[in-house]
């Protein structure tokens, strides 16, 4: 906790903005940190709660000691803080700018619509270790001769290879794209988290013995059976990739895409680096985005700052309440009314809007058919309109791991909905010293989940090789 009284003197005080007329000039990160006495009256606002649901399943999937670091920083005692903070977060400064933040939402003080600005606090103490010099290479004082390679260098397979490295053993990361990162690189624009923080975790994490392979796609380039031979242990952490597809009348048009590879492309320009696809620019264009999620968001922001005409926004779901149910739902995430960032830049949004096909003109999108859904999600006769449209993003979610190359080499077991089998005690899977961790074998889930199970499979590997591990569980 932080000030005994903190709640009842300090009122919630957030992170300004700049302006959106400014903001879509550029692709930088645009918040207005709080300074250090604003932070510490916040950290103060932390009650004595009795049970913390913020750091709890319900809240924190990493379980970060949220009460522990927020009296630290109270005590302006910020080394500690990032000391605590690390010792359950690999990559907090990550989670501080793009996790949706349940503690939040779980906080005791969210009863009151005023919950303590955790993820804010998170940052600050992140960027402070980094700005201090606390944030240091840890590499093992000895060595286990066993090899494991990780596939995939996202955010749990970077959190598994850190771990994995600290303990001891030769750690090899094998990452498809041109730099590690995964979709914290080449999906999240750099307006919500700049690349430099994933760069300086990587000179940290080789600094501490982990080798990255980057460019190498395994089961394409390098075939799985001959890296299975090579290591002690295999570690899948693939993104689930495989876009879901709607199968929409005029899908095919030219202008209609998937969001990821917009993403994509825009954060590899943005990166200085080589894109050989054929260009996707909102430039001057009515776009419309098909979605309701964080990647439709990201691909809403990105529209506007490449500079697109109008940018609206469709989700089949009901527009839903100001607040909710408190009594109903708390502590767990619930369902309101929210707009990010990006939203809040101009775009129009249409809720309770099924798309019923895309409109072209000489092979090429002129238009989305839409209609209004009842409560089961089905049109309604005579509420159909048309939005004029030079520009379609589909971001309706995923269906799961690419199956193609490395999946269908391994072998491993599958469920229906396209994740890789394994339990989240061990992470094993169904072939011989193979284990999975992240959005491979829980689906499309949340940074902090990632980095979780990157921790969690870490221990895992290293019981496995070891017969005993001394990593947090």
């Amino acid at each position: 906790m932080g000030k005994v009284t903190g709640f009842l003197e300090y009122d919630r005080q957030e992170q300004k903005y700049e302006l959106a007329g400014e903001r879509v000039r550029h692709f930088r990160e645009f918040t207005l940190p709080l300074d250090t006495n604003d932070l510490k009256k916040q950290a103060g606002r932390c009650m004595d709660c009795g049970i913390p649901f913020c750091h709890g399943p319900t809240g924190c999937p990493v379980h970060n000691q949220i009460p522990d670091w927020n009296d630290l920083v109270w005590q302006n005692n910020w080394e500690e803080a990032a000391a605590n903070l690390h010792s359950t977060n690999n990559f907090p400064e990550f989670t501080g700018r793009v996790c949706p933040a349940p503690c939040e939402e779980a906080c005791t003080l969210n009863l009151e619509n005023q919950p303590v600005t955790i993820k804010t606090i998170e940052q600050a103490i992140a960027d402070k270790a980094w700005e201090m010099g606390w944030v240091k290479p840890e590499p093992a004082s000895v060595t286990t001769g066993k090899r494991v390679a990780v596939i995939g260098a996202g955010p749990a397979g970077m959190a598994a290879a850190q771990q994995l490295a600290r303990v001891g053993h030769d750690v090899h990361v094998y990452e498809r794209q041109a730099k590690p990162g995964g979709l914290l690189r080449y999906g999240i624009p750099d307006f919500k988290m700049e690349k430099y923080h994933i760069d300086r975790r990587v000179k940290q994490m080789e600094a501490e013995g982990v080798t990255f392979h980057c460019g190498v796609n395994v089961g394409v380039d390098k075939t799985f059976a001959s890296l299975h031979n090579e290591f002690d242990a295999v570690l899948f952490t693939g993104g689930a990739e495989d876009p879901r597809n709607p199968n929409l009348p005029g899908q095919d048009l030219v202008g209609v895409h998937y969001a990821m590879p917009y993403l994509t492309q825009s954060n590899k320009r943005v990166g200085s680096e080589e894109v050989t696809d054929e260009p996707i620019l909102a430039a001057g264009k009515h776009v419309v985005v098909i979605g309701g999620g964080d990647t439709a968001s990201d691909c809403v922001g990105t529209a506007f700052r490449q500079g697109a005409l109008s940018v609206t926004q469709l989700d089949i779901r009901p527009k839903p309440p100001e607040r909710e149910d408190k009594l109903t739902v708390w502590p767990y995430w619930p369902t309101k009314m929210r707009t990010s960032s990006s939203q809040a830049e101009g775009a129009e949004r249409e809720f309770q809007a099924a798309t019923l096909g895309i409109e072209g003109k000489k092979g090429r999108v002129s238009g989305v058919q839409c209609a209004r859904v009842d409560e089961k999600r089905k049109p309604i006769p005579g509420t159909e309109f048309i939005l004029k449209a030079d520009l379609v993003f589909l971001a309706i979610g995923f269906a799961g791991s690419v199956k193609e190359g490395l999946l269908e080499e391994s072998g491993v077991e599958m469920d229906r909905r396209g994740n890789v089998v394994a339990d989240d005690q061990n992470y094993r899977t169904s072939s011989e010293k193979v284990f999975v961790a992240g959005d491979m074998r829980r689906g499309q889930s949340l940074i902090v989940w990632a980095i979780r199970e990157g921790r969690q499979a870490a221990r895992s590997i290293d019981t496995y090789l070891m017969g005993a591990s001394t990593l947090p569980s």
